[in-house]
């Protein structure tokens, strides 16, 4: 019989509704009912693509006899990460301090009033490699509680007070100008892999914001060193196994340090992130493979996660009826089977396909480690592949839509649409933030997550404002329709009110000022998988400060800077875990630039120049094209044509050079640095 889980909206607590659990979700309710009983609260956090969630679902809360310890004895609370940040940024933190690392499953046992005693991750059924088993451990917390609850509950209240002192420490100020920016370059340098490219050891994950970083540092000052770093890692992981190279896009991350074995979900917001640097590489370097892959990400967005609704779904999972890598896992038999002798036997060797495997069970991810010498051939082959594939049993996809991950795919899709002239990436990013825009935003504020067209509960969080505010305005920059613009300013001026800290200029909370109280208000710095709401927030004030007008310029302005000056230590010297405050820097390091283009709008002077100049521009620039005066479009304010042709006139820090008209003077002003 179902439990309380049948009714969320959440994929990842649907696929736990059938547990024997009497699991709750996060709710008053919940912590009343631990209360009136006086047990303990088990909370399990995870999220629907994560395999390891997957696999202790399966042994313990599957399980009839640890279903029938866990009613008896606690609370379950059971919460979905990407639906709720907020809870989740907390008790890792808890985990962290606990133990030393984190990750999901995240297992963490509360008193009552949500006070944390006990935190790990995933726990095996029985003792395994160090670990206790599950319920050995759910034993152990019990004669706990039971037997010296009052140092228990102590012990939570001191946790808790510490927790709180962490989340509230602050670093100390520092600017992020030229000089600091050159020395978070050379830390990346000097942490690079010059073999395999990304930073570190396994597992790796993939670069995006230092890498995004990295190339507008190349174009402000003319690095070679820094361009180097991008093109190489980029290559490499586009020729690994963790990029997919029958159907595009990218896993999660890859277990080794040479891209071989991917974590085998895709996520939403990592294939958002990778499409914008490979777009941004390739209309830079005109690197084929940059846009090969981009285009192919960018319709891996458009064909497998796009929901009827015309958001995006969170994730493929990691898992194909419980078994990772099913999908996707190939033996050289399997290609003999589908291609035939020959060209199983050549695809087998051009996809680094080997008898012995380089996954498990002698099957083999696939690796185009260079380009096919036979290139209708091997599309022919991809095809049949690809085919082949799409018929064996798929993966499950969490279809929710996450406001934050939607406005990392809007931002890239509108960006990498005008770039490489893709009008249906754009086309597609403006029905997207439609559906978030009319759906997400409910009685005037923004709630995190829809699925299936029925908006959820949990309210937006700083990194839905900021997020869908850089897409908006990244739309009204692809399309030059005013509308986007009001919608985005919005969202930054509710930001600005709702979520900075009123005794700490420049720093921001995770969650508003009216947003359920928790242990303590979050507050994330870094950026890890996905950037910081902070570091999103403050790129997007500072391209708003370019397109705005008014007293709300100089307002974006001091606001961005302000942000970027409270992380500046972190920058420079963490720079892996300050790629999107980075690349914020550069921008300001440049002005940040301000192109408006105008013309008649069927003028194909006008439409050359705007090409062009979106092609050239260098990352962080704000480029705006339509008639002179366009109602809406400040951007656009008392620029006339040039002797009646269409003109393009550059920016810098609102310095100003003369208005042009061909594509060789725009490329003089916006070239590389020498």
């Amino acid at each position: 019989m179902p439990n309380r889980l049948a009714a969320a909206t959440s994929p990842y607590l649907l696929q736990h509704a059938d547990n024997p659990i009497d699991w709750w979700e996060w709710s008053d309710e919940a912590f009343a009912e631990a209360q009136r009983r006086d047990v303990p609260i088990l909370l399990s956090v995870g999220y629907a693509a994560c395999h390891w969630c997957h696999v202790m679902a399966h042994e313990s809360f599957e399980d009839p006899a640890t279903a029938e310890q866990i009613n008896a004895e606690y609370v379950a609370i059971k919460v979905d990460r990407e639906e709720r940040p907020d809870i989740d940024s907390v008790y890792m933190a808890a985990t962290q301090a606990m133990t030393g690392q984190g990750g999901w499953p995240m297992t963490c046992f509360l008193t009552p009033v949500g006070e944390p005693f006990h935190c790990g991750t995933y726990y095996p059924p029985t003792p395994r490699h160090g670990m206790p088993g599950f319920r050995q451990l759910l034993d152990a917390v019990t004669k706990a509680w039971r037997e010296d609850g009052e140092r228990v509950r102590s012990s939570a209240g001191e946790i808790a007070a510490r927790l709180a002192d962490g989340a509230a420490a602050a670093l100390p100020p520092a600017g992020v100008g030229a000089a600091a920016l050159d020395r978070a370059a050379a830390t990346l340098a000097e942490n690079f892999d010059p073999r395999f490219g990304g930073f570190g050891g396994a597992p790796k994950f993939p670069p995006s914001m230092a890498l995004e970083f990295l190339l507008r540092h190349h174009e402000r000052t003319g690095s070679a060193r820094a361009l180097q770093l991008v093109e190489h890692t980029c290559e490499r992981m586009a020729r690994g196994g963790m990029y997919d190279q029958l159907a595009g896009g990218f896993a999660r991350y890859s277990v080794d340090a040479q891209w071989v074995v991917p974590h085998f979900e895709k996520m939403l917001y990592d294939n958002a992130l990778l499409l914008r640097v490979y777009a941004h590489l390739a209309r830079r370097t005109g690197s084929a493979l940059a846009r090969r892959v981009a285009e192919q990400t960018a319709e891996f967005l458009l064909r497998d996660l796009r929901t009827p609704e015309g958001g995006f779904a969170s994730a493929l999972d990691a898992d194909t009826e419980g078994v990772e890598g099913l999908t996707y896992a190939w033996t050289p038999a399997q290609l003999r089977e589908v291609l035939g002798e020959d060209d199983g036997r050549w695809a087998a060797a051009l996809l680094e396909v080997t008898d012995a495997g380089t996954f498990e069970h002698g099957a083999s991810t696939l690796q185009l480690l260079a380009d096919p010498p036979d290139e209708p051939r091997w599309e022919k082959v991809r095809t049949a592949l690809l085919a082949a594939r799409d018929a064996r049993p798929q993966p499950g996809r969490d279809d929710k839509v996450i406001t934050a991950w939607n406005g990392m795919a809007i931002l890239a899709l509108a960006e990498a649409g005008a770039a490489l002239e893709h009008p249906e990436w754009v086309d597609a990013a403006m029905r997207a933030a439609g559906l978030l825009l009319e759906l997400h935003v409910v009685g005037g504020r923004l709630r995190r997550s829809s699925r299936n067209g029925a908006v959820g509960a949990a309210n937006g969080v700083l990194e839905d404002h900021a997020y869908l505010a850089d897409a908006l305005l990244a739309l009204h920059q692809a399309t030059g329709e005013a509308r986007w613009l009001p919608a985005a300013t919005g969202l930054l001026d509710l930001a600005l009110e709702r979520f900075a800290d009123p005794e700490r200029p420049g720093t921001f909370f995770d969650t508003a000022d009216d947003a359920e109280t928790l242990l303590h208000r979050p507050r994330e710095l870094t950026d890890n998988a996905t950037p910081a709401g902070a570091s999103a927030l403050a790129n997007a004030l500072l391209t708003a400060s370019a397109l705005a007008e008014g007293p709300a310029v100089g307002r974006y302005r001091d606001a961005a800077e302000a942000a970027v000056r409270a992380v500046g230590t972190l920058a420079e010297r963490h720079p892996r875990f300050a790629g999107h405050w980075l690349t914020a820097a550069e921008a300001m390091a440049c002005g940040p630039l301000q192109v408006a283009v105008v013309g008649a709008d069927d003028d194909r002077a006008r439409a050359a120049l705007l090409a062009h100049t979106r092609r050239i521009a260098p990352g962080g620039t704000v480029v705006v094209s339509g008639v002179p005066g366009a109602v809406g479009v400040p951007l656009l304010a008392d620029r006339p044509l040039v002797d009646g042709r269409p003109a393009a006139y550059v920016c810098r820090g609102f310095v100003c050079d003369r208005p042009v008209t061909t594509v060789e003077e725009i490329t003089l002003l916006l070239g590389l640095a020498p």
